[in-house]
């Protein structure tokens, strides 16, 4: 992990632990982690495993595979290419079905925010 993708980590973290309405200590108890540490995280002064970060994302439920592209961890665009191989090698979809659901995933892709200030402004 990459000192400089600590403290945006964190910060994701927490913002994550806001939207989900929970309080430090709440999910450090359903992560399993202790509350010092988590906070820690969140402030950017600590650099949590990928089994840490498991835990906070099922704690958050969100995907870990979220997190580890927040961590520097997995590569988005490796991420990306991974779910696009899984939907073209689906075999209970019949190619109307991957089509439509590439085109869907391709929309959203590429209207997605690129940062903080587009989904803030």
């Amino acid at each position: 992990m990459s000192e400089s993708k600590t403290p945006d980590l964190g910060a994701f973290i927490r913002e994550q632990r806001r939207l989900a309405q929970m309080s430090l200590r709440k999910l450090s108890e359903v992560a399993g982690i202790s509350n010092p540490y988590l906070s820690q995280i969140e402030r950017g002064l600590r650099k949590p495993s990928a089994d840490i970060l498991q835990q906070i994302a099922r704690g958050l439920s969100i995907s870990a595979e979220t997190l580890y592209v927040q961590a520097g961890i997995l590569d988005e665009r490796s991420e990306r290419s991974d779910l696009v191989a899984a939907i073209r090698s689906a075999p209970e979809l019949n190619d109307v079905q991957k089509r439509a659901l590439l085109e869907v995933y391709k929309s959203f892709v590429e209207h997605a925010p690129i940062d903080d200030a587009e989904i803030e402004g």
